[in-house]
C-alpha cells in the first residue's frame, strides 16, 4: 500500500547503479525504511537528490516493495543543520548507531522523536559529550535495552562515592576493586536524574555506555568509534 506525506529524516544515502541512490530513512510512523531513488542524474531530479542528504528532514511518498521501497516523491521540510568538525562527526555517529540498532519497517515513533530532539540539540553546540550520553541512554531505553541507571542490579540505591561495573543485561554492579572500566555512582546518578555530571565524570559515562552498546552491536562495533579515536589522537578535545 502506498505511503504518502510521511515525515522522515535521512540517515544515509549511497550511490546505486549509475543514476540512483539507496537511502536509509527514519520515518515517523514506519520506523527505519530503505528506499531506492531512481533517475537522479536528470536535471529535473536535482532538487530531489539535494534533499536526500543525511540529517535532512523531509516528507516522502513511497511504495513498499519487500526489503527496499520505491521512492516516489520527497521534499525538504526544513533546512538541515549546518554542522562541522566534532559536531558533524557526532551526527554521523548517531546515524550509524540507528542504522545498526534499529530494524527496518518496525514502527518506532519514540525513536523518531528522540532523533528530532538530538538533531535540534546538535545545532545549539552545547556540551557535545552530554548530548550524546543522553541520546545513548534514551535510545537504549526505547529499544528495550535500558538499565536501572540509578540503582544497582539488586535494586539498592547507588553510593555516589563507590564505583560500579555497568553490566549490559542487569545494570550497575558494585566493583570493590575499583577497576579502570568502572564508573562512579555519582556519574550514574547524574545520568539517571538527567543532570549534567560535570566534565570530569563525562569520560566515565562515555566508556560505560559504549561497553553496553557494544554488547548489543556485536563484534564489528561502529566505524564511527574508530574515526573518533583517530581524531582524539590528533588533537585533544572534549571527546564525543
Amino acid at each position: 500500500m502506498r505511503v504518502d506525506a510521511q515525515p522522515a529524516f535521512v540517515l544515509h544515502a549511497r550511490a546505486w547503479r549509475e543514476t540512483s541512490l539507496l537511502v536509509e530513512l527514519l520515518t515517523r510512523d514506519h520506523g527505519r525504511v530503505g528506499v531506492v531513488a531512481r533517475g537522479l542524474t536528470h536535471a529535473k531530479r536535482h532538487p530531489l537528490r539535494a534533499c536526500l542528504q543525511p540529517l535532512q528532514s523531509i516528507r516522502i511518498d513511497y511504495m513498499p516493495r519487500g526489503e527496499l521501497a520505491r521512492l516516489l516523491h520527497a521534499e525538504a521540510s526544513d533546512a538541515a543543520p549546518l554542522l562541522t568538525g566534532d559536531t558533524l562527526m557526532a551526527a554521523f555517529y548517531i546515524n550509524e548507531l540507528l542504522l545498526k540498532l534499529t530494524p527496518r519497517n518496525d514502527p518506532l515513533t519514540t525513536v523518531y522523536e528522540l532523533y528530532a530532539r538530538v538533531r535540534d540539540e546538535l545545532r545549539l553546540h552545547d556540551s557535545l559529550g552530554w548530548t550524546l550520553r543522553r541520546f545513548e541512554r534514551d535510545l537504549l531505553d526505547v529499544l528495550g535495552y535500558g538499565l536501572p541507571w540509578g540503582t544497582t542490579a539488586d535494586g539498592e540505591a547507588l553510593d555516589p562515592s563507590a564505583r560500579y561495573r555497568l553490566d549490559p543485561e542487569h545494570g550497575p554492579i558494585r566493583d570493590p576493586r575499583r577497576g579502570i572500566d568502572s564508573v562512579t555512582g555519582a556519574a550514574l546518578l547524574a545520568l539517571a536524574e538527567d543532570r549534567f555530571p560535570g566534565n570530569d565524570l563525562l569520560p566515565e559515562l562515555r566508556q560505560a555506555l559504549r561497553d553496553v552498546l557494544a554488547s548489543h552491536l556485536g563484534p564489528q562495533g561502529l566505524r564511527s568509534w574508530g574515526l573518533l579515536g583517530e581524531l582524539a589522537r590528533i588533537k585533544p578535545r572534549d571527546r564525543p
